[in-house]
């Protein structure tokens, strides 16, 4: 057998150019980055102004109150870095509190789920250290965007009518600010935030009471702007909101316990980049704070197979890529949190030896985690469903109710002079939580990936931050970035990025035709939202994977869920080729959003 050769036709071309690319989940967010290159500023100005826009134009995806793991390397570094945006749980946030309230899982909606925001300090603290433009350039695209107004995309006015119901019954400012007129917005509808423009021009105006020239002065001017967010009017009606008692999922109401001393407590960061080389590259993921660590393993789990056993297009393929994803995200449930991992023991050769020789013909229906270093593994509780609540299939959704599975965005860009980045930002969706009066967003939900079960690694701990599903990737080649990548879709993040590796590391694809091949992921582990269920041995696949491989699934014994022909992974990719230096990009046509640009 042969890897299966990449498609006749692509979506889109794969860009190539000399100059600078970008890519998204949003065109507008890709024009923005691409707008800033030509301007002269570089790939962190670029990714800065880019992602405040996705807080305008992909409100039901991240916002201000949300959070974000990055991954970058700048020209003249030897090593990528990762941008630590992952708030922590506020001091008030204890299992005794949560249990008090009724509650045995963290809600999936409502402040009670609210991790303290992380995105706004940390994108200004990469362009501090890493860009060149002043705050006021960068922030005027998404300040505009939000007082002028945008076209809804189609995806965001189905969003907001479907809550339409909480919103007018209980989470009436939400409806103040997304349905002015009593409806929900139509598709294409012209929508604006003038709440959030001025958010973002309080941020701008501290920024200016700094009044010193040059690099000292311009950082000291984003710090200016990062206190006040931190410390003043955001942290300040923020807090004061949350702690009025409303509407949670499952249908309790609660108050929210983070405060602006939480706010105020909170600083974003640099961490060293975890890698392990494939195939020829090394991959660069963040910490175990994140689920990044487990493509590493499921790479390494993968790494000694023949090539043909690697086709995500086979039946062999697919079946293998399901088994190893089981594998590795059992670990990541049991091991994974901000705390002390022994990443070294779960990357360990002879322990991956191991947990490769219980990957059978057959699809496993049970959760399997390791024991490492004579410890017993972490297993959550596992549920098929939970208060009516069915498994999900792992596609993004959004409930009446306002929780929401597994969707975000992400953005990359790579600039002429060789700096390049791949962020995901996430948290503080429309359907989070209330509207913030006079600030224009909500709070995020990001503490519903903790448990109420206390001594594990991703309990509950106030200051410790929640393990995300949040996963962009840096390739090197040498110790040269050679490509950044990442998808949206929660706990199908690095599932749905593996076979885009595959095909273009061992099956030697162009990232377009990569990321158009039809794409799978496993269900069979805990969800990391509410209501947190799974499905043992679910397979969720592309129709396209053609009939002759599902069935073969089947028989193997995995749940198969057909997602249609275009519905599963929504990746995006920049580059730079090691023989010439052309730069390239490629990006998702999965929901007729995303889009690359680049000269």
């Amino acid at each position: 057998m042969t890897f299966t050769p990449p498609p006749a036709f692509t979506t889109r071309p794969t860009l190539s150019g000399t100059f600078g690319m970008s890519a998204s989940t949003h065109w507008l967010a890709t024009a923005t980055a691409q707008a800033v290159l030509e301007r002269g500023g570089n790939a962190f100005d670029a990714s800065v102004a880019a992602a405040f826009v996705l807080h305008v134009v992909e409100p039901h995806l991240n916002g201000p109150g949300g959070d974000l793991v990055g991954i970058f390397q700048t020209a003249d570094a030897s090593a990528p870095a990762v941008l630590m945006g992952q708030g922590p749980a506020p001091a008030g946030a204890t299992i005794e509190h949560y249990r008090a309230e009724g509650l045995d899982l963290v809600p999936g909606s409502g402040a009670l789920a609210a991790a303290v925001p992380g995105a706004v300090d940390a994108w200004l603290l990469l362009l501090r250290d890493h860009g060149t433009w002043e705050l006021a350039e960068v922030l005027a695209y998404a300040i505009g965007y939000a007082r002028d107004g945008h076209p809804l995309t189609p995806q965001a006015a189905a969003t907001i009518a479907r809550v339409a119901e909480l919103f007018r019954d209980e989470w009436t400012t939400s409806a103040e600010l997304w349905m002015p007129g009593g409806m929900p917005p139509r598709p294409g509808e012209v929508v604006r935030n003038p709440a959030y423009a001025e958010v973002l021009d309080g941020l701008v105006h501290a920024s200016c009471t700094v009044r010193d020239d040059g690099p000292v002065g311009r950082a000291a001017r984003i710090d200016a702007a990062r206190r006040e967010w931190r410390t003043g009017r955001v942290a300040q009606e923020a807090a004061a909101f949350a702690a009025k008692p409303h509407r949670h999922s499952a249908g309790g109401r609660h108050a929210g316990v983070i405060t602006a001393d939480d706010f105020a407590a909170f600083e974003a960061g640099y961490e060293p980049a975890v890698t392990r080389a494939f195939r020829g590259r090394t991959i660069a993921k963040a910490g175990a704070w994140t689920q990044g660590p487990a493509l590493l393993q499921a790479l390494a789990l993968l790494e000694p197979f023949d090539d043909d056993l690697l086709d995500p297009s086979s039946e062999a393929g697919a079946h293998l890529l399901l088994e190893a994803q089981k594998l590795a995200l059992a670990d990541r449930d049991a091991w994974f949190g901000d705390a002390d991992v022994d990443l070294g023991a779960l990357l360990d050769e002879d322990y991956l030896a191991e947990r490769r020789s219980l990957i059978g013909a057959a699809a496993s229906e049970d959760f399997r985690p390791g024991s490492i270093g004579g410890r017993a593994p972490f297993r959550p509780p596992l549920r098929t469903e939970y208060a009516g609540v069915e498994a999900s299939t792992g596609e993004p959704t959004v409930a009446r109710t306002g929780e929401t599975r597994g969707d975000t965005c992400h953005l990359d860009v790579v600039d002429r002079w060789g700096n390049i980045v791949s962020a995901t930002p996430s948290g503080g969706w429309l359907q989070s939580s209330p509207t913030i009066p006079g600030l224009g967003f909500c709070l995020g939900t990001r503490l519903q990936m903790t448990w109420l079960e206390p001594g594990t690694p991703s309990s509950l701990v106030p200051g410790r931050r929640p393990r995300t599903t949040l996963t962009p990737t840096l390739a090197l080649r040498d110790g040269t970035p050679e490509f950044a990548i990442g998808t949206p879709g929660g706990d199908q993040q690095d599932q749905w990025q593996l076979p885009v590796l595959l095909r273009m590391i061992v099956g030697g694809y162009s990232a377009q035709e990569a990321i158009d091949s039809p794409s799978l992921h496993t269900t069979a582990m805990p969800e990391s939202f509410w209501p947190r269920t799974w499905t043992p041995a679910g397979a969720v696949v592309e129709d396209r994977l053609g009939e002759g491989v599902i069935a073969g699934l089947e028989r193997r014994g995995h749940r198969v869920t057909r997602a249609g022909d275009w519905s599963l992974g929504r990746v995006s990719a920049v580059g730079r080729r090691s023989a010439d230096g052309v730069l390239w990009a490629a990006a998702n046509p999965r929901g007729m959003q995303g889009y690359a640009a680049g000269r």
